[in-house]
């Protein structure tokens, strides 16, 4: 990863993760990287989050850059995920907490370079979200050849 005042962080989610959004939004803002919200920008239980997450994950998409990656969130985070994963580029990793989430986003990142975190805001407890966040932006994509090939695989299957 490249130096946190280089990398854009596009964030995005609907009701059930406002909260979170908000204060993973000031964290990291305080921690020196670029943060572009695109929304929800209110809690409005009537929201609906493919109005948001597709919205971040085409500015991650359109960059196509190692510096500029995207936060999603939403009840579970598996909706956002899939919204997330219709556009080029894209890969998603989902983490809703418990005692394997920390193996969760390490492998997401280090064997599969995703570029989006969803993260589902019902099932993380307050006090971990912070901590999954800065371990997703520290790890490394490791570039073993077995996942470079797997990568590449599905590269050819993109639209």
């Amino acid at each position: 990863m490249n130096s946190t005042a280089l990398t854009t962080i596009h964030m995005a989610t609907d009701h059930a993760g406002y909260v979170y959004k908000e204060y993973i939004k000031t964290f990291l803002e305080q921690k020196g990287y670029k943060v572009i919200d695109h929304g929800a920008y209110e809690f409005d239980p009537a929201d609906d989050y493919p109005s948001f997450v597709t919205l971040a994950a085409k500015a991650v998409s359109k960059a196509n850059s190692d510096d500029e990656l995207g936060i999603v969130l939403g009840a579970s985070g598996q909706g956002e995920a899939i919204a997330a994963s219709q556009f080029p580029h894209i890969r998603t990793t989902v983490c809703y907490g418990g005692p394997m989430a920390k193996d969760i986003v390490l492998a997401g990142k280090a064997h599969n370079n995703a570029n989006v975190l969803s993260l589902g805001a019902k099932f993380i407890e307050e006090k971990d979200v912070l901590e999954l966040v800065e371990l997703w932006l520290n790890t490394p994509f490791t570039r073993e050849e077995r996942h470079l090939r797997r990568l590449h695989m599905i590269e050819k299957t993109e639209k």
